[in-house]
């Protein structure tokens, strides 16, 4: 049973202006709980009560919210991008040492789900896989393509019409990425890319020697809080 896991909370939030001209994102409010708050507790209904968050953008807020707070009654660790801001990929490649010796689970600080982590790690188990990925039937601009057993094969810009391929195969169907993925420690054997890189390069390069293979959860809630308009949808999901 995987009890660990890493929430990347060091971004800019460019989107989500002006509160992040002042503050981190991950300590923007949804009634009444920040969203570095929600995810921890989110984890915690699952038995997960050791942490790694990243931080970068504000770095000290979010520090002295995980201190003053005592992790929200978690084990959180710090993982610390102040120097160099290194996206999901670096972020997480960055954080290694203390992820390396168990099975893990990623989470972005803005994006909120009601998806059953139990039912998901399940699933990561079954498959014996190296990386299984939460996705979902819903609008994006950027979505992961799928074969018909579900094994991950690219990736695809929705509007540009952009197409990186790892795996070919035929009858490719597009899913949304939940931001939610589970891994086992070898991930980091596998990880080409060094400093600042997107964690879906490495889906990539991965899925185009190792099955990677996506859980579908949709009609769970989902809300990505990457704007301040999303806030109002998000208070209307998660009270």
């Amino acid at each position: 049973m995987i009890q660990k896991a890493m929430i990347f909370a060091a971004g800019l939030g460019t989107r989500f202006k002006p509160w992040t001209n002042h503050h981190p994102k991950a300590l923007a409010v949804v009634n009444g709980k920040t969203l570095l708050q929600r995810n921890i507790e989110y984890l915690q209904q699952y038995g997960i009560n050791e942490v790694v968050v990243n931080v970068h953008h504000f770095a000290d807020q979010v520090c002295d919210a995980i201190e003053k707070n005592n992790g929200w009654g978690s084990v959180v660790h710090i993982s610390n991008e102040r120097d160099a801001l290194l996206e999901t990929g670096g972020g997480l490649w960055h954080a290694r040492d203390m992820l390396q010796d168990a099975p893990f689970l990623t989470l972005n600080v803005d994006f909120l789900t009601t998806l059953n982590l139990h039912h998901f790690i399940a699933f990561h188990e079954q498959q014996q896989t190296i990386i299984s990925l939460a996705v979902a039937e819903r609008p994006s601009s950027r979505c992961f393509l799928f074969n018909a057993h579900n094994r991950l094969c690219g990736w695809k810009n929705m509007v540009s019409g952009e197409e990186r391929i790892a795996y070919p195969d035929d009858n490719l169907r597009a899913l949304s990425y939940s931001c939610v993925a589970a891994f086992q420690p070898e991930v980091f054997q596998h990880i080409q890319h060094r400093g600042k890189f997107s964690i879906v390069e490495t889906y990539l390069d991965i899925a185009s020697q190792h099955p990677i293979y996506g859980y579908n959860h949709t009609g769970d809630d989902m809300v990505d809080v990457g704007k301040p308009e999303s806030v109002a949808l998000a208070e209307a999901l998660f009270k």
